[in-house]
């Protein structure tokens, strides 16, 4: 009989050795699952190299990263900048809470300065959470420099189950448990090598689609099309055809729905888009709500328009998401390689110029490329970049409308416009420069600027003069910071809260309605007047008047040029200053040319006047006011109106 002491040491020898294998092969199976994904991240995610210097991740590079959270046997990671600083963590990928601000990590700091991986087992993961976990901090290169480092949680629950069996047989005798021990590691062998063929396959799908849509990514679609250029050569024409799509109002859905809705969204039209093409076409999502489609086997220009019109119809479609159906739309510009460009970057420059003809249109349409958008794009191009300085520079100035009161005698104050004398083209159009403007971001610093010249100079006009700021769409979407800014104009300037009125269009209140909300009442605290500009050719306008503390509608020029030539516009106007008047609103009128339109809005009882009649745009004389009779609006409006009580608040 076999002393039980030599079997409880042959038990013992078969346990260690078994905990040794399985520490070792878990170990490689961290260190190379580890080194994989940190090789993916480093060729793969756009702007890692700016999350390394400190920057917040970026959009697409959030994209990538919650990919990566489900890629293979990965379940959690944390990215560390060369000198063991905490950059981003799984569970957090939109940024790090104000705890893990500038926290460090030894352990990464040495790694990024060895440039040698280091690994280990998770002793205890946490309650509930089943299986072992491998840890390996592996260094992230960059152009062959160590940039950082990633911290790389690895799950093992399947091969811990395979080992746990193999502990329970132990117990039935040496032999089975040494049988059991070769058998489960043969298994957990072949079961590693297909979860490591599975993370492989992840990883080079990853490399070339889109980890929300599955679409083709930018870099692949670029590879092919370059491709596909290349193969028919400079001599072929018509053989494919390059279909930029862009999603009309998608910011609408984020900013109304939430990102989850629009990310449904995104799928659902790349599932459309998928549907329309034909084997050997390519479907890929650029970026954002920009899609593409290589259109291959194209014999004649009618197979591209076509697509395109395809395109457009499925993708005016609703989208039923979470129960709710989202308006769709979408514009598409094509290019056809022979007829606009041989090479796939002209293809794709000139395909990207017809999309923005297309939106041109009123969206929701397609255009082929004509050689007049080049010229158009490049001078939007070099007005975008110009703006851009005279921003920086001073390069802007503002005129100022004077505002009188229905009797066009007595000055109420001006409204500021701003002005862009190009030092080449001359003067820009503000119908022209502040669209740019609103494409390119720089509507914000615009707005700014102007609110700051606008309250300036009205600091130094008689107390009895105020001053009219338009706010965009784009400022309200900063919420606080931009009420904040008001607060510091005004106290900069000196400039009383009373004397300055913000107006706002009604795309302000379609956006985010209770943002918008928040920041008339806050305008209002602060002592701001808030104006409704364009009233009457928006679709909700009369809805909006009781929903927002609006102090004053500005009737639309387009009604007041119409006036004793249309008896239906007259009764609308009619109806409008009436309408306002119960609701304890005053009512501008734009757009004064005529003696018989002021006569026509006096007697209707409107109670401002603007326009070229009683005064163009220009510099403000100090002087001259003085022969100007002057009033405020506040005392305009005593003198029609009077306070609201209690039932018409309610109201």
């Amino acid at each position: 009989m076999v002393p039980a002491w030599l079997v409880a040491a042959a038990v013992g020898a078969v346990v260690i050795t078994l905990h040794q294998a399985h520490d070792r092969l878990l170990r490689g199976l961290t260190h190379h699952s580890a080194s994989q994904w940190a090789e993916y991240v480093s060729r793969n995610v756009p702007d890692i190299d700016l999350l390394f210097d400190g920057e917040p991740p970026s959009v697409l590079a959030q994209e990538h990263f919650s990919g990566l959270r489900r890629a293979g046997d990965i379940v959690r990671f944390d990215i560390f900048s060369s000198d063991g600083r905490l950059r981003l963590r799984s569970e957090s990928l939109s940024g790090l809470d104000a705890h893990e601000i500038g926290s460090t990590d030894g352990l990464a700091a040495a790694v990024a300065a060895s440039g040698m991986a280091r690994s280990g087992m998770l002793q205890r993961v946490g309650a509930g959470t089943p299986g072992p976990r491998g840890f390996a901090y592996v260094p992230v290169r960059l152009s062959g420099q160590i940039a950082g480092v990633a911290r790389v949680e690895v799950d093992h629950k399947v091969v811990a189950a395979l080992v746990r069996r193999a502990f329970a047989t132990v117990a039935l005798s040496i032999g089975a448990l040494m049988s059991l021990l070769f058998l489960a590691a043969w298994v957990a062998r072949r079961r590693h090598r297909r979860q490591q063929v599975m993370v492989d396959e992840r990883v080079r799908f990853l490399a070339h689609h889109d980890p929300l849509t599955g679409a083709c990514n930018r870099a692949s679609f670029q590879d092919a099309l370059t491709g596909a250029c290349s193969r028919l050569g400079a001599d072929s024409r018509g053989a494919l055809a390059v279909l930029c799509i862009d999603l009309d109002h998608f910011k609408e859905v984020n900013d109304r729905h939430g990102h989850a809705a629009g990310d449904a969204v995104l799928r659902q039209v790349t599932q459309r888009l998928s549907s329309l093409v034909r084997s050997g076409d390519i479907v890929a999502r650029l970026g954002g709500d920009e899609f593409a489609i290589l259109q291959t086997g194209v014999t004649r220009p009618d197979d591209v328009e076509a697509l395109a019109s395809r395109v457009t119809n499925a993708l005016a479609e609703p989208y039923d998401v979470s129960g709710y159906r989202l308006g769709g739309g979408a514009s598409v510009g094509a290019a056809v390689h022979g007829v606009d460009g041989f090479a796939a970057e002209t293809l794709m420059n000139r395909a990207d110029a017809a999309l923005y003809a297309a939106k041109a249109k009123g969206r929701n349409a397609y255009a082929f490329f004509d050689p007049a958008l080049d010229g158009k794009r490049e001078r939007q191009r070099r007005l975008t970049q110009d703006l851009r300085t005279a921003l920086e520079q001073g390069g802007l100035s503002m005129d100022f409308q004077p505002v009188f009161d229905v009797d066009g005698q007595t000055m109420l104050g001006y409204e500021a416009l701003a002005r862009w004398r190009h030092p080449v083209l001359g003067l820009i159009s503000p119908v022209e420069f502040v669209p740019l403007a609103e494409a390119n971001g720089l509507i914000v610093p615009l707005g700014n600027w102007a609110l700051g010249e606008a309250c300036q100079a009205a600091a130094g006009w008689p107390c009895g003069l105020s001053v009219a700021v338009n706010f965009s769409a784009a400022q309200f979407r900063h919420g606080e910071a931009m009420l904040t800014h008001l607060r510091d104009v005004l106290h900069r300037t000196g400039l009383a809260p009373e004397r300055l009125e913000i107006e706002i269009t009604e795309s302000v209140l379609m956006v985010d309605t209770d943002n918008a909300l928040m920041c008339l009442n806050g305008m209002h605290d602060l002592g701001v007047r808030v104006a409704l500009d364009d009233f009457g050719t928006g679709f909700s306008s009369l809805a909006y008047l009781w929903r927002f503390p609006f102090d004053k509608v500005k009737i639309d020029r387009s009604f007041t040029h119409l006036l004793g030539a249309d008896e239906k516009v007259s009764l609308i106007v009619k109806s409008i200053v009436s309408l306002a008047h119960e609701l304890r609103i005053r009512v501008n009128a734009e757009g004064i040319e005529t003696q018989q339109q002021m006569a026509m809005l006096a007697a209707y009882g409107c109670d401002e006047l603007q326009g070229f009649l009683l005064g163009r745009p220009g510099a403000v004389d100090l002087p001259g006011l003085a022969g100007r009779r002057m009033t405020t609006a506040a005392t305009a409006a005593r003198a029609n109106f009077t306070p609201l009580d209690s039932q018409a608040v309610s109201l």
